[in-house]
């Protein structure tokens, strides 16, 4: 038959518009099954094919209607090649043509084929489509390995069955499963290595983060490209896969597809992340409620509960491709190296441990933990085989109760803890195979779990193995360069395993209720009893869990500069030893919680905090004549460099008290004499700005008579020029004028600072001259994570413990114009700011305000202040 008789065209039939409104109908009869079917993930295969069934009928209708010659061919490819549709997924199709027909030479065939694809759009369809001839498709397929993946699936919709089964048999023939095997696995390191490798983010995307639809698609395109199998079942009965593991990926991918499904249905588009904003109703969807307390406490959010579902099918997705892929590559390219034996139950065979046996794990438990204490002390290992993953896979019945409490596996466990290397990597290995959860039944409770606290963006056991890792580092030389004061500690540091038990348990009792300090130091208490830790370091660690977050809160939330402070921190800690590993762990934990939360301010507060407890507990009661001194006296050598005037200091130092010295380290009263001096007394404003003495963001001092409202205009000007405030000194001298000190930081420093401090400087001056009422603070947006977990708002006011200044804390949801927020507040009720402690964490801040003022003496005033400073931190 000629070219001209195979592109005649198939007669007309149908009408498009009825063809529309019949899928149109068909494809919402589906989605409101699906919706209607609670949290039932067992229909959901049937329900993606009906959707591909319903698109491939209203494909046949339209490509007759359009009268598209019987010569071509209409290829369903990528995932609706599979014979699957999600809700708002593309649909996918390959217009195949014959060799030497293009739509180029005939305008005709080009206005049939744009009449198609546009009256798919029109019936609803959402169409990706391509034109190519069976030459076309081979020669990109040889040069691209996704439009090679997209055609591995391709299936005949309607046309030419002739010309797909030659383009099938050619394309088939072309492809190499060695070099497909290679080039798939290879994207996806790429892709998991773009989702920071973890299936554990709080926003994860259901189809291509690690453990996502992807991670088992790529399995399947390997094991079709290799001829192995096109199906879960056929991959069981070709030995790759275990009648067990095919049954457990079909129970997760269930599961995965289903919520992909519901997402897209609740996004009402194509949407595969599990945004915030979208994570509540597909909780919901699935029958989740929030769980509360009697008193009106949430005890697990319905989408918390339905995340850790989604992260124990992730993780257990994770695992088996991993095995999987392992034993395709042994298939396609057979190992050339021979195993070498490790002792009678392993061997080291290409850099993997194996297992004598399939059968070892359920024969001999004890040899489980074995396995991660070989991982650590063989050298050469890189990670366990396919048949050693499968065992411990298929072994998990018996870490049971009589495994967690066997006293050889404690030993085992006690001997890999207090291994000089290895040991982040191995508790990693142990946590990805589920055996670290199933040997300490604590960890299993908090693996998968969220912390909506818009401060920590890993779940609460990754945080936890973060925690472990950053400990790891400060004994690691090639790590020194990252924190060199906490390494050099580290150095001097006889007993690793001491801080490596407290990281592990520090947070194992998040979401529980009560103070998961407390639950921890129990749990840790207990686990150091059943596995023989000396009773002196179990109580250094039981004191490490149970103190966690007291040298951040006194860092962070209290004045550094009052010897009472240091006094009661140092006589809660108690000696020199407890305080250098509370210090590490501390440092380990901030940094483990978020990218974002850790800054150099907060590692300088933190040292700080370190230098002046060994300082109170190596001699007693600090005494601040002496500590006033010593600043003094540095001060001045440094102030010799800039060649004042003789005794040019003494002029401002005798307007300030004991309070301002205590408050500020030598090289800041260094600063702020050399460019102050010259103007007391004076009318003029005084700002100067540096590049922070710590290394990020700006130091800018203040000098300028004493008004009511001076913080608030401080304020709104950092707040209108996009500056965040870190810490602010505030000091009234004896004169009347104020001399206040800030850190802050802003998203864009450019690489010349020098114009940045010299806009401050001007920009700053001008706003605090300025007279006139305060303006109102700007409205910027609130982030997604703010908008779906908000943080009731808190506003504490009360006396010191000397009833001589107010103490004021405030938590809330972080939003631009905040501080300027509370600040106007202060203003308005002619409050005195002594002190101001800002601290950021994520998305929430938790600031502390040391003020004076005799509206506070008031009870009546106290409640005005407190309320109208609820509804500013409210917005």
């Amino acid at each position: 038959m000629g070219a001209a008789a195979v592109l005649q065209p198939e007669p007309a039939a149908g009408n498009t518009a009825g063809i529309r409104d019949g899928y149109k109908a068909r494809k919402s009869q589906l989605l409101a099954s699906l919706q209607s079917d609670g949290g039932s993930t067992r229909t959901i295969k049937g329900l993606l094919q009906a959707l591909s069934d319903a698109a491939d009928d209203a494909l046949r209708g339209l490509w007759q209607a359009a009268g598209l010659p019987a010569g071509i061919a209409l290829v369903a490819v990528g995932g609706f090649g599979r014979g699957e549709l999600f809700p708002h997924s593309d649909v996918d199709v390959l217009l195949l043509m014959p060799d030497g027909v293009s739509c180029a030479d005939d305008p005709a065939l080009t206005q049939r084929v744009e009449t198609f694809i546009g009256s798919c759009w029109d019936a609803g369809l959402e169409i990706g489509s391509s034109v190519r001839t069976v030459d076309e498709c081979l020669a990109q397929a040889a040069g691209d390995v996704t439009v090679q993946t997209s055609l591995l699936e391709s299936r005949l919709v309607t046309g030419s069955r002739k010309l797909f089964t030659a383009f099938r048999e050619r394309f088939r023939a072309q492809v190499d499963p060695r070099a497909f095997f290679t080039a798939k696995t290879l994207e996806m390191r790429q892709r998991h290595t773009k989702f920071e490798n973890t299936p554990y983010a709080l926003e994860p995307n259901c189809k291509e983060s690690p453990g996502g639809l992807r991670d088992l698609q790529v399995v399947l395109w390997v094991a079709n490209a290799a001829g192995f199998g096109r199906s879960w079942d056929e991959l069981a009965r070709r030995g790759l896969a275990t009648a067990f593991e095919a049954r457990q990926i079909k129970r997760n991918e269930a599961l995965l597809s289903t919520i992909r499904a519901r997402l897209h249905v609740v996004a009402g588009r194509r949407e595969d992340r599990l945004v915030f904003d979208l994570q509540n109703a597909v909780a919901e969807s699935f029958g989740y409620t929030t769980v509360m307390r009697t008193d009106g406490r949430i005890v697990a959010r319905a989408s918390e509960r339905l995340m850790k579902r989604y992260y124990w099918a992730a993780k257990a997705v994770a695992q088996l491709n991993q095995i999987l892929l392992l034993n395709i590559e042994e298939r396609l390219v057979p190992a050339a190296a021979e195993a070498r034996t490790i002792n009678e139950r392993f061997s080291e065979k290409a850099g993997m441990i194996e297992v004598a046996s399939d059968d070892l794990y359920l024969r001999n438990p004890r040899a489980i933990l074995e396995t991660f204490l070989l991982y650590q002390v063989t050298p050469g290992i890189k990670g366990l085989s396919a048949r050693t993953l499968r065992a411990l896979y298929n072994a998990r019945k018996v870490m049971d109760g009589n495994f967690r409490n066997d006293p050889e596996n404690h030993a085992t466990f006690r001997a890999m803890l207090m291994q000089p290397r290895g040991i982040t990597h191995a508790l990693r290995l142990m946590n990805q195979t589920s055996v670290l959860g199933r040997y300490l039944w604590v960890f299993r409770r908090i693996v998968g779990q969220m912390q909506h606290d818009l401060f920590h963006v890993y779940t609460v056991d990754q945080h936890i193995l973060m925690v472990l890792r950053n400990v790891r580092r400060f004994f690691m030389a090639e790590h020194a360069h990252e924190y060199p004061f906490c390494s050099q500690l580290a150095a001097g540091w006889d007993k690793p395993y001491i801080l490596y038990t407290a990281a592990l348990f520090h947070d194992i009792a998040k979401g529980r209720g009560g103070d998961h300090s407390d639950l921890g130091a129990r749990e840790v208490r207990r686990f150091c009893r059943q596995h023989a830790i000396d009773p002196e370091d179990c109580r250094l660690i039981e004191f490490l869990v149970r103190e966690h977050l007291l040298m951040s809160r006194v860092a962070q939330k209290e004045d550094l500069g009052d010897p009472e402070v240091i006094r009661n921190f140092a006589k809660r800690v108690g000696n020199e030893r407890y305080l250098t590993a509370l210090y590490l762990l501390t440092v380990a934990d901030i940094r483990g919680t978020s990218p974002k939360v850790w800054n150099a301010w907060k590692g300088k507060l933190l040292e700080d905090l370190y230098r002046y407890g060994l300082r109170a507990l190596g001699g007693g009661a600090p005494d601040p004549k002496a500590e006033i001194e010593t600043r003094k006296r540095e001060a001045l050598v440094q102030l010799q460099l800039f060649a004042l005037p003789f005794e040019a200091h003494k002029k401002l130092w005798d307007t300030l008290d004991v309070g301002y010295f205590m408050r500020h380290e030598a090289g800041d009263i260094a600063w702020h004499t050399r460019h102050v001096s010259r103007h007391v007394g004076t009318a003029k404003v005084i700002v100067r700005a540096r590049i922070s003495p710590v290394g990020e963001g700006l130091q800018v001092l203040v000098y300028t008579k004493d008004q009511p409202d001076l913080f608030a205009r401080i304020c709104g000007y950092f707040d209108q020029a996009g500056f965040s405030i870190l810490d602010a000194k505030i000091h009234t001298a004896t004169n009347g004028y104020a001399l206040d000190t800030f850190q802050v930081v802003t998203a864009m420093m450019p690489d010349h600072y020098r114009e940045l401090c010299s806009m401050v400087e001007s920009g700053l001056a001008h706003t605090i001259a300025a007279a006139g009422p305060l303006p109102a603070p700007s409205r910027g947006r609130v982030s997604r994570r703010v908008k779906s977990f908000p943080i009731p708002p808190r506003v504490d006011l009360r006396p010191d413990e000397r009833a001589q200044h107010w103490l004021l804390s405030i938590s809330a949801s972080d939003r631009v114009g905040l501080l300027y927020s509370i600040a106007r507040v202060l203003a308005r009720h002619k409050l005195n700011l002594q002190l101001a402690k800002v601290s950021t964490l994520g998305e929430r801040v938790e600031d502390t305000f040391l003020i004076d003022g005799p509206e506070l003496q008031q009870n009546r005033r106290q409640l005005e202040i407190e309320t109208e400073l609820l509804e500013a931190v409210s917005g």
